[in-house]
């Protein structure tokens, strides 16, 4: 839970933030070639902009001070994250030969 609050308490205040993991799943993705960097590559560009339109007060009217979204959403991050690193990183290591 110490995770999830971090991330709250670094791209809640400052969401342009997010678009770092965007472009270095975007990064990983065109030196991969995995559709899964791309994956989460555009989840992070989507949550950077949902969260900029909440921090301008365009998606609430200033009520936004329980996140409940914010539950469901970073995990779901973290794990399209994970899944998209492991992958990319597993295909471009060089298997041993099978004997």
């Amino acid at each position: 839970m110490a995770i999830l609050a971090s991330l709250g308490s670094l791209f809640i205040p400052q969401p342009w933030l997010a678009l770092i993991p965007a472009l270095g799943f975007g990064a990983l993705y065109r030196w991969s070639g995995r559709k899964g960097a791309a994956v989460a590559g555009g989840a992070w560009l989507l949550y950077a902009v949902y969260e900029s339109a909440l921090y301008r007060r365009w998606l609430c009217s200033g009520e936004c001070n329980i996140r409940v979204d914010l539950l469901f959403l970073y995990p779901a991050l973290l794990a399209a994250s994970l899944i998209a690193a492991v992958s990319a990183v597993a295909r471009r290591t060089p298997r041993a030969a099978s004997r």
